[in-house]
């Protein structure tokens, strides 16, 4: 375990730790997003907007970050983990655009900051179709999809369902190789509705801090970094739309690796203790057309923890792709 002094990182959380009293919030947010300390969440929070999202039966007023500038390019869109949200990304979303790429930052149908108040199905199938509406009708183009932990798997479903959606992969820490099942018949309600309960609190939340972060981080950032990470459960659905997903099945992807097409980016904490990178190995003898960096001293979320490593890979990862298309035209 080092410490942020150590590895030159204070100056970045000493500054999310700095209240902007002018930031002005969406007024959707839960109100306790004025507690949060984190100036970098701050800035991100008062940027999220709801877009309409019309997918089967349902419309959803859907929560992203969408960019300040449209680009020719492909834009980057960025996913988050199980029961997260945008805010994930509020120290790599900043430098993704001050490197140039036009970048959105979309919650997951059933997670993060979106209007659930008439509850659609959450469903694998639904966070499928919900995300594939939201690019058709607002990203239009074929896109650089960022899926962290469990987003890996979101990203591979998503990608091998639609891949005119998607020119690229990237994948970081990726959580691809649970099993689930088609359906949860012998799961209770009253367990799921109780498993819910646990995860959305307090102490169960600042552990997992412990365990995603190699960095040795102040207890006053940890303890703002969990008021981050359960923002979105206070809505009053969260718990109906967590249970949706829980009785509906969960993500099972191992059988689609080899079906992605797209050139992907592996990004794996060295240090990772939740999932080995032993796995993040095996994903890369799997797919077939993809490469894997490691980055040292770093747990679970590099893009909260290793920002600026992790940006500077994407970037590399997207030139990557411009070359190529430079080459062939050159070549026609």
């Amino acid at each position: 375990m080092i410490s942020l002094t150590a590895m030159g990182a204070t100056p970045t959380f000493q500054r999310g730790l700095t209240v902007c009293c002018s930031d002005a919030f969406p007024s959707f947010l839960p109100k306790q997003v004025h507690h949060i300390k984190d100036s970098s969440a701050r800035k991100l929070a008062a940027r999220i907007e709801r877009l309409p999202v019309s997918f089967g039966e349902d419309c959803v007023m859907s929560s992203c970050v969408k960019p300040l500038v449209h680009r020719e390019t492909s834009p980057v869109v960025l996913l988050h983990g199980f029961d997260s949200s945008c805010l994930e990304w509020r120290y790599t979303y900043p430098l993704l655009e001050e490197a140039g790429l036009e970048t959105w930052a979309v919650d997951v149908l059933g997670w993060g900051f979106s209007d659930l108040e008439r509850l659609p199905s959450c469903s694998v199938a639904s966070k499928r179709d919900h995300l594939f509406q939201l690019w058709k009708s607002y990203i239009k183009k074929p896109m650089v999809l960022v899926g962290p932990s469990l987003g890996a798997a979101v990203a591979i479903d998503f990608a091998t369902s639609y891949p005119e959606a998607v020119e690229r992969l990237v994948l970081i820490d990726a959580s691809v190789y649970t099993e689930g099942t088609e359906n949860q018949p012998t799961l209770s309600k009253m367990l799921a509705y109780f498993g819910a309960f646990i995860l959305k609190s307090f102490p169960l939340r600042f552990y997992v801090n412990f365990l995603c972060f190699f960095t040795d981080i102040p207890l006053s950032t940890k303890v703002d970094w969990t008021n981050i990470g359960r923002l979105h459960c206070l809505f009053p659905w969260w718990e109906d739309a967590l249970v949706d997903f829980m009785m509906s099945g969960v993500y099972n992807v191992s059988a689609q690796i080899e079906q992605v097409k797209q050139r992907t980016l592996i990004i794996w904490g060295e240090e990772d203790q939740i999932i080995s990178n032993k796995l993040g190995v095996r994903l890369h003898s799997e797919l077939p057309n993809a490469i894997i960096r490691q980055i040292p001293d770093c747990g679970h979320l590099p893009h909260v923890e290793r920002p600026s490593s992790v940006v500077k890979l994407i970037v590399e990862f997207v030139q990557e792709a411009k070359c190529k298309e430079v080459e062939y035209t050159s070549q026609l």
